[in-house]
């Protein structure tokens, strides 16, 4: 039951990686078209090729980004359509991207992932609410993801949809689930997350998306100690990748470095094993201080 699960699972990871993809797509469509109205500096190329996805809902379908080729189901199947076009358009031979198999892969792999280390009881439909939840936060965080490192911009009607998950995953928890909610330690955590860098934005650290971002995961991770791992992972991953640039000398005060990513790769981690990492560290660094001070 458990392998029919996974696969499940990760089946579904894959269709809704491909459907994250194709919001993303849309989202930068909307955001230039709006940008242009409003006079705003745009790349002209990148609106005449995305302006054709801005549809109503009734005729819109997938299309080669390149050609507007509309794709047929074959085209489409998550990671096979890819791997057997060899990345490329069937009708233009335009090249897809690899944005397309690695969100399709990488969110299958979080489907699994959440399934295989999720920290909460999974008996009964009502237990599986937050975990639904989360899976749909996941999908959410994707789009966020993709937008920020291509664009280095967090879209703010996605993080309101993100935050709203949140609170309806935080109230799960405590309802259906039966978890008690330390509102204090909650408070900290998006104190943590959401004020701090939201203070950075103002000092133009970090954008203001980062901020409200911030308040979505702290909603998530429900403790000021995981939040502060978070806080401390995205930062250790982004000195693991900035530094080897800074040594390449690919790195100067112009180069924007998206740092959503990073923020959402730390909470994915915190999540599913932060309380496990502050247990272990913390046991560590108490065996390591008591043998020092023997």
């Amino acid at each position: 039951m458990d392998i029919l699960l996974i696969v499940l699972l990760a089946v579904m990871g894959a269709l809704l990686g491909s459907f994250a993809v194709a919001q993303v797509w849309r989202l930068r469509a909307h955001q230039l078209v709006q940008d242009e109205r409003e006079g705003e500096p745009v790349d002209e190329h990148e609106l005449r090729r995305l302006k054709q996805l801005i549809r109503p809902a009734r005729s819109d379908r997938s299309q080669c980004l390149s050609c507007h080729h509309q794709l047929a189901w074959y085209d489409l199947i998550p990671v096979v359509s890819w791997l057997t076009l060899g990345g490329k358009c069937r009708y233009c031979k335009a090249p897809i991207g690899a944005t397309e198999i690695v969100a399709e892969v990488g969110l299958a792999v979080v489907f699994v992932l959440s399934y295989l280390a999720w920290p909460y009881e999974l008996a009964s439909f009502t237990t599986i609410l937050p975990f639904v939840l989360w899976l749909m936060a996941c999908v959410v965080a994707t789009i966020l993801f993709v937008y920020d490192a291509k664009w280095s911009l967090l879209p703010f009607s996605l993080n309101i949809v993100f935050i709203i998950l949140g609170v309806c995953y935080i109230v799960s928890l405590a309802t259906v689930g039966g978890l008690p909610i330390d509102f204090v330690s909650l408070a900290g955590a998006v104190v943590l997350l959401g004020g701090l860098y939201l203070l950075f934005s103002l000092l133009g650290w970090v954008g203001m998306g980062d901020g409200i971002l911030g308040i979505g995961l702290a909603l998530f991770l429900g403790s000021w100690p995981l939040a502060f791992l978070t806080l401390f992972l995205a930062n250790l991953l982004g000195c693991l990748m900035l530094i080897p640039l800074y040594f390449q000398k690919k790195l100067h005060r112009k180069v924007r470095i998206p740092f959503g990513p990073f923020l959402l790769v730390a909470w994915f981690i915190s999540v599913l094993w932060g309380n496990w990492v502050i247990v272990h560290l913390f046991s560590t660094t108490t065996t390591a201080l008591n043998t020092l001070m023997l």
